[in-house]
């Protein structure tokens, strides 16, 4: 019988160790790059290095990724199970993070979890409530890594621009951010709401009323995640194509030369034109016209003109 695929990856990667390929401290390809190699769903890739976590052959090195366990006597050292005491908060919350960098937010299971730590999933109970609970610490705890300057900069212009590159800052880090920091169903995250009271704490003093300083905060928000989402969105198209955004665009540049020589786009022919043929598109550069252009139509309103 035909083994399944997750086994087959378990087996192939055992190979590479066994003859030499990946040696200790070697990484492993991620889920995404297996997911790609092998055809497979991620949750078939991510299921694979579950196994390996859990017969001790790899481990998850934080900010490095996976690697492959130190070997005694030529073989695999299992990584050593967390006792009770071991286990504890911040370390699922770290783990989680890793996940959901390295695959996604869709790829965070609890299960996933807690083969990474190398304990039984029931045990993460003992410290998170379940995966919306374990979503929002991780909110928290990617959020702490980018704080608000204190004392804040002069002036309200310097201020909310500094608030809308801390969070890019954050989403750039962590896309899967933009999945779960919704605009119409905002988390009661104590560290989210500490970016609506810095931004209240600008209006202070500025001829805006209360619904006009909560429509500036939404807008300056709304901009930064929904620009940030493309981030995750493009992250999810390449494990689900193979394809990055350039292999993407040049499959396609025979419709799009037949759509510049229809003669029905001339505008839009004649900057692609003017630009040398093509339009690379940076996200950086497009979040810093954007601020600027927003803050611009702002101030305005800020300073009462």
């Amino acid at each position: 019988m035909t083994a399944p695929p997750y086994a087959r990856i378990v087996e192939d990667i055992r190979r590479r160790i066994a003859d030499g390929r990946l040696r200790p401290g070697d990484r492993v390809p991620s889920t995404r790059q297996l997911a790609r190699d092998w055809e497979v769903a991620l949750a078939t890739a991510a299921k694979a290095l579950t196994v390996l976590a859990q017969d001790g052959v790899v481990v998850a090195e934080p900010r490095v990724g996976t690697i492959v366990a130190e070997t005694r006597g030529g073989r695999a050292r299992r990584a050593p199970v967390p006792s009770g005491d071991d286990l504890t908060r911040d370390r699922i919350v770290a783990a989680a993070v890793e996940i959901a960098d390295a695959d996604g937010l869709a790829e965070l299971t609890m299960r996933g979890v807690a083969g990474r730590l190398g304990v039984a999933t029931m045990s993460l109970y003992r410290h998170v409530g379940g995966k919306d609970d374990l979503v929002m610490l991780m909110i928290d705890h990617v959020i702490r890594e980018f704080p608000l300057p204190d004392p804040p900069p002069d002036g309200w212009r310097a201020r909310l621009e500094t608030a809308a590159r801390v969070q890019w800052a954050g989403y750039r880090t962590h896309p899967w951010m933009a999945r779960v920091t919704s605009l119409t169903r905002p988390l009661p995250s104590a560290s989210l709401i500490a970016h609506t009271e810095w931004v209240m704490r600008t209006l202070e003093g500025s001829p805006l009323d209360p619904m006009s300083k909560m429509h500036v905060h939404t807008l300056l928000f709304s901009f930064v995640q929904g620009l940030a989402a493309n981030i995750e969105m493009e992250q999810r198209a390449q494990a689900a194509t193979g394809l990055t955004a350039d292999e993407w665009m040049s499959s396609r540049e025979g419709e799009l030369q037949a759509l510049a020589q229809s003669g029905r786009l001339t505008a839009f022919t004649g900057v692609i034109e003017e630009l040398g043929g093509e339009f690379d598109l940076d996200l950086d550069r497009l979040f810093a016209f954007g601020l600027d252009a927003l803050l611009d139509g702002l101030a305005g309103l800020v300073e009462g003109r």
